[in-house]
């Protein structure tokens, strides 16, 4: 018998199918009741009576929903129908007729909790009300030696009572979207008990109190009423604190399975292990350990494998991820079905997510090495661009003055050479800062020298000399922005390109051009990610920014008009000697 997790839990249920169902049900149940009703009024000595009690016992066969109607029964099961059918003949007797009625009380009264069409709860709840009025008016009492039934009791069971059967025959027929033949263990176990203490209340109240039995079915009535209104108090106290609800919700999580124990051998293993497969196969092993396991296989993906020895009595777990089967050393009961399913829930969920851990580890192993990649294209390509503005010098003046030329060279081929080292060292090891410094003056005018023969205008510079500046997030930002400016020269050979540096209580860096903004649906992913473009803004852009976050400056576009377009690179820095450089390169500035 499987479970599952995602129902409720309320004991032992009992589900035989649905032999019978809608009209042929309610008829089966009234002629049950009839039968039972005429043998009651006859009495235990009446022979009709006994061949009555044949006649409900069979009718009961066939509403019965412990088994399914079409299901052959076994040997046993035919043995206990014949010794039923001996008993009644040889030995039937009021309390043999009580303990059957009592038996039947408690399968109707489980069943009506589990309805929820209404006229299909009445029914069931009258038909109810029918049983424990027989058994309480006319069957105990006649149990009970020297009790005499007053003739009102007689008059409401032999003619009021049958006046049910008319009131059930009535009431619409409907069909209900819970099965009907299933009967929970629980609630049918508490209502047999509960009878069964009303009967012996009753009688032992007769006893030993010497009371007529209406005296002592009263009196047991407000003993046991008093009782359940007090246990529902301490079910679920007002007080503050726990009761009985909190003890027993730990009892069914804990019957036969270290529930705990196995909860915190999960989560160290989670912590232990962060391979998908060893995961899976420790977690698996593990349940060989709980006392009522034998062994068990499992699968998950392409990986598989089996633990213990087996056995005839299985649980099964079917995930979308994992399948997991164990074997028990008995036949297991619902409530430990719905903890293997629990289980297999719990370790599917495990292994999910250590499958998603290892998928963002590789995917942020790639996303690593596409910024590295991004961003060692845009060196390269910014160094390009210098070495071609010296081959333009050279070829466009091939006659010219050696000196200027050697002088040129001078200037900006050490610079070619130091970036170059610098791409080199970001390649073998890949990092966003690399912790460089610059002073603030020096770097001014080593961007002058580098970009003052390509037509960039330079702002009169309010500078700080003794003020560092984070290098690799200058050099590139400076590269990029003047970059992505100086290509739509090739669109537009009007646009004026200008850059300015300012310091006061926060270090600027800002590039404007006079060439077309930048297009709407540009700008809601730059500076965000890649973004499609014509003129060059996307990946580099992205780079800086991020670079610029981690440093605590930022990166944004202040303006974006026809003929006023502003990059603007804002960060505050605090002077000192914390601040001071801690690998000054004055080289930059040209030599």
């Amino acid at each position: 018998m499987q479970g599952d997790a995602s129902a409720p839990v309320r004991g032992e249920v009992f589900d035989g199918g649905a032999p019978v169902s809608g009209r042929k049900a309610r008829l089966l149940v009234l002629a049950m009741l009839v039968c039972l009703h005429v043998a009651v009024i006859r009495g235990v000595e009446d022979i009709w009576a006994r061949g009555l009690m044949m006649a409900h016992l069979g009718l009961f066969l066939i509403w019965q929903p412990f088994m399914q109607g079409g299901q052959k029964l076994k040997a046993s099961e035919l043995l206990l129908i014949v010794l039923i059918t001996i008993g009644i003949l040889a030995f039937l007797n009021w309390w043999m007729l009580g303990t059957w009625v009592a038996l039947l009380s408690g399968i109707v009264g489980g069943n009506v909790f589990l309805f929820q069409a209404r006229w299909l709860r009445l029914f069931y709840l009258t038909v109810f009300t029918y049983l424990v009025m027989l058994l309480l008016l006319w069957i105990v009492p006649n149990g009970f030696p020297n009790t005499v039934l007053e003739p009102e009791i007689r008059l409401v069971v032999q003619y009021g009572l049958p006046a049910l059967f008319v009131l059930m025959a009535l009431m619409p027929v409907e069909s209900d979207t819970a099965e009907p033949q299933v009967i929970d263990f629980f609630y049918a176990s508490m209502i047999f008990l509960l009878l069964v203490a009303l009967v012996l209340g009753s009688f032992a109240f007769m006893t030993v109190g010497k009371k007529s039995y209406a005296f002592a079915l009263t009196f047991s009535l407000m003993a046991i009423a008093t009782f359940l209104l007090f246990l529902s108090l301490v079910w679920n106290p007002r007080a503050g604190f726990s009761g009985l609800q909190m003890v027993f919700s730990r009892y069914l999580l804990s019957i036969g399975l270290p529930f705990e124990q196995w909860l915190h051998f999960l989560a160290d293993l989670s912590r232990a292990e962060s391979r998908p497969d060893r995961f899976l196969k420790e977690a698996c092993d593990g349940l060989g350990k709980l006392p009522w396991v034998t062994g068990g296989s499992w699968s998950g993906g392409s990986e598989s494998g089996e633990f213990g020895a087996p056995s005839r009595h299985t649980v099964e777990y079917a995930g979308r991820a994992i399948s997991i089967r164990l074997y028990s050393r008995q036949r297991p009961s619902p409530s430990l079905v719905w903890h293997i399913n629990l289980l297999g829930q719990l370790v599917e969920q495990f292994h999910v997510a250590k499958q998603r851990e290892l998928k963002l580890k590789q995917q942020t192993y790639v996303q690593a090495l596409h910024e590295t990649g991004a961003r060692m294209t845009h060196d390269v390509k910014n160094l390009l661009q210098s070495l071609n503005v010296l081959c333009s010098a050279a070829e466009r003046d091939p006659g010219g003055d050696p000196a200027a030329l050697h002088a040129l060279m001078r200037r900006h081929l050490p610079t070619v050479l130091q970036r170059l080292q610098q791409t080199l060292d970001k390649l073998q090891r890949p990092q966003t800062d690399t912790g460089r410094f610059v002073r603030s003056d020096a770097w001014w005018e080593s961007l002058l020298k580098t970009y003052q023969l390509r037509g960039v205008e330079f702002a009169a510079a309010r500078i700080e000399g003794g003020v560092p500046l984070p290098q690799d997030l200058f050099d590139t930002a400076a590269e990029n922005l003047l970059q992505n400016a100086l290509e739509k020269r090739k669109l537009d050979p009007g646009v004026r390109v200008g850059v300015a540096l300012v310091m006061g209580e926060d270090v600027v860096l800002s590039v404007t051009d006079t060439g077309q903004p930048v297009a709407k649906n540009v700008i809601e992913g730059l500076l965000k990610g890649p973004v499609p473009s014509d003129t060059g803004y996307g990946i580099g852009l992205y780079q800086v920014a991020r670079q610029a976050d981690m440093l605590g400056f930022t990166l944004r576009l202040a303006r974006n008009e026809p003929g006023e377009v502003v990059f603007e690179l804002r960060g505050s820095l605090r002077r000192g000697d914390a601040q001071r450089p801690r690998a000054a390169a004055p080289e930059r500035a040209g030599s």
